[in-house]
């Protein structure tokens, strides 16, 4: 008696309980190369006889392949081509070449037979296919992500290295570098601009009296303020006014001078008119105080209603091209950076040091509270603490009651902490004394005084 797993060979092939036999599964025929050529049509006669015409007798084999009657008759057959023989496939190079390739695959640098080699042979050896991996981690190392946009430092940093070795025989005077520093950004932010974002509308901010004031121009028109405000220093060192014939008479401001050459150029001014004549203004004012000495520093410039030194003239120049560069940038979604730790530490310090007499102008104008006692000029009197914090940083110490009192730590009598782009941000008009300070301490009178005088230095 046999188990139900014995075999007994009544199922072998051709007994009489042979068992029906599943065929194991056939690879497709594509797979074993490419497939033969069809068979010719007249495959079943002999050359020899392709020209002899068909029998047609009874029992001939057309007849014979005319039955049945419903079948219907077969075209006749074009004569054969003949196929020209197929070259025979290469055989892949062996694995030693292929391994040698890989360095060149992960670098992109193997040609399209040798790439599809390589590959097909990475589906089969293991070996080569981690080897692979290991080299494109290692060429991802080798290129990193950068941006395609250079370093804003990196024309200071080239030059304090070319200078460090070689110093300047003409050098730049300090107080003009933040201009020379900022410029150069601004005219590399407009020459990566198109022709329509020139024409592209810039919303301008500052701040006059108790409330935030607005204008709408364009970056040709922006260009152009910065043009004819950078004009008033020009003048001062004897060279050409921008606005030549249609300069107002006397002594005109910023504003005066900007509405005259808005309405003589228009509202939208072609970029031409303006970037070449403005980079070219700003070359000639380093050039020329780089060449005056040390000396033209106190050279006198009028603003309208008030004057400035030639010093403080470029540092407040260079401020308002930052601040007007960042609305331009604002305008056409392009990523600008603040300026040097160093230079920002003198445009902070600028805005400071004009702070007691912002103060007392807004007294004289009704908009602050009157000094508390008088005093002397040169004595300590009443002081704010004013504390900018991160990037160009430190302490201020405000006189509050006189513009000629000196600031003491020992008489502060309130304290204000500020970001330092927070803090130029409200010199410049585009945030709201409220909203501004940080951290605030003592007398509520002095701190809001200085920071609406703070934003009573931002102007158009």
């Amino acid at each position: 008696m046999r188990g139900p797993d014995e075999w007994d060979g009544r199922g072998a092939p051709g007994g009489p309980g042979e068992r029906p036999r599943i065929p194991s599964p056939r690879s497709a025929a594509e797979d074993h190369g490419p497939l033969p050529d069809p068979p010719p049509a007249t495959a079943g006669r002999h050359p020899q006889h392709a020209s002899e015409p068909e029998e047609t007798g009874p029992g001939s084999a057309s007849e014979a392949a005319a039955e049945p009657a419903s079948r219907p008759a077969a075209a006749p057959a074009a004569r054969p081509v003949p196929a020209s023989p197929a070259a025979p496939a290469s055989p892949p190079p062996p694995h030693k070449v292929l391994k040698s390739l890989l360095g060149a695959w992960a670098l992109a640098a193997c040609s399209t037979e040798e790439t599809a080699a390589v590959e097909a042979h990475l589906t089969d050896c293991a070996s080569c296919a981690d080897e692979a991996l290991r080299l494109r981690d290692a060429v991802g190392l080798l290129h990193p992500a950068d941006s395609l946009d250079l370093d804003p430092l990196l024309r200071s940093r080239v030059l304090e290295g070319c200078l460090g070795r070689r110093p300047a025989r003409i050098p730049v005077p300090d107080w003009a570098t933040p201009y020379d520093a900022e410029a150069a950004k601004l005219d590399a932010l407009l020459r990566d601009m198109g022709e329509s974002e020139w024409r592209a509308p810039v919303r301008l901010r500052w701040f006059r009296g108790e409330r935030p004031v607005e204008r709408e121009t364009t970056v040709a028109g922006v260009i152009g303020h910065l043009m004819t405000v950078d004009g008033l220093v020009a003048s001062a060192l004897g060279l050409p006014d921008p606005l030549g014939c249609a300069a107002p008479p006397g002594t005109p401001g910023p504003t005066a001078r900007t509405e005259s050459y808005w309405q003589a150029a228009g509202e939208a001014p072609s970029p031409l008119a303006t970037h070449g004549p403005w980079r070219d203004q700003s070359h000639a004012l380093i050039r020329t105080v780089s060449f005056a000495g040390g000396s033209v520093g106190e050279l006198s410039v009028p603003y309208g209603e008030f004057r400035l030194p030639l010093c403080d003239s470029f540092l407040d120049r260079a401020f308002e091209c930052w601040v007007h560069a960042g609305d331009i940038a604002d305008a056409v979604d392009y990523p600008y950076e603040p300026p040097a730790a160093g230079h920002l530490h003198q445009l902070v310090d600028l805005a400071a040091r004009l702070l007691p007499v912002a103060l007392a102008d807004r007294r004289r104008a009704g908009l602050a509270t009157p000094p508390q006692r008088l005093v002397e000029a040169g004595a300590p009197g009443r002081t704010l603490h004013l504390e900018v914090e991160g990037s160009g940083g430190g302490h201020w110490y405000i006189a509050l009651d006189s513009p000629a009192a000196l600031g003491s730590p020992d008489r502060t009598v309130a304290h204000i902490a500020l970001d330092s782009a927070e803090f130029c941000q409200l010199a410049a008009g585009h945030v709201s004394p409220e909203e501004a300070a940080a951290g605030q301490h003592g007398e509520r009178d002095a701190i809001r005084d200085v920071l609406f005088a703070t934003a009573s230095l931002s102007r158009l």
